[in-house]
């Protein structure tokens, strides 16, 4: 029986690593003048530093929402791998539960943030450069509501992915039993047969 993840189930797993990687410490750099105070906080920051972080975030998360969605779709159409024999059924209850969740707050996050920017009437660059204009018209009240949803969202986004690492380590390291393999390498490597 196959217990690796497809190729495809890979490729979509690490990008949206390497471009979560990227967002999260981008999201955290733009909320922290409303939380310290003014610029700049650390020597050298300065006000367009920030600005060119929000364009990049701004971005970064259409594209996030794009591979996301992309990501659920190949998983809808794609099997995963059985979970390890030696993992209790309760944890592989938890384990599947935990991994839908973390499907939701992606898209979650990214639709909110997106309603968020386009509802108070900021452009998002990067779509306008590709000519895709705003899907939603401005509508302020509703951009502040998203806006609260999509910070409550992304914590609770980078929390659960902390514990699904924190678990898949602990199943390599501890129990030995070949979860990381699962899912690695990102390229290549086949796919092993128990």
């Amino acid at each position: 029986m196959t217990r690796r993840y497809d190729a495809g189930a890979r490729f979509f797993h690490w990008l949206f690593v390497l471009l979560f990687a990227a967002q999260v410490p981008a999201g955290i750099l733009m909320i922290v003048p409303a939380v310290i105070g003014d610029f700049p906080v650390l020597p050298g920051v300065e006000q367009r530093t920030i600005d060119v972080i929000y364009v990049f975030h701004k971005g970064l998360g259409a594209v996030l929402l794009v591979v996301v969605l992309a990501r659920l779709v190949w998983r809808l159409f794609h099997r995963p791998p059985p979970f390890p024999d030696t993992m209790p059924p309760l944890e592989q209850k938890i384990a599947h539960q935990t991994h839908w969740a973390m499907y939701f707050l992606m898209v979650l996050a990214s639709v909110t943030g997106y309603v968020h920017v386009i509802g108070l009437g900021f452009p998002i660059e990067l779509l306008n450069a590709l000519g895709v204009p705003p899907l939603l018209p401005k509508m302020e009240g509703i951009a502040v509501a998203a806006s609260f949803v999509h910070r409550f969202t992304s914590f609770a986004l980078t929390g659960l992915v902390a514990v699904h690492v924190a678990e898949v380590l602990r199943h390599h390291l501890v129990e030995k039993d070949g979860t990381l393999g699962r899912m690695w390498p990102p390229f290549g490597g086949g796919a092993p047969k128990t």
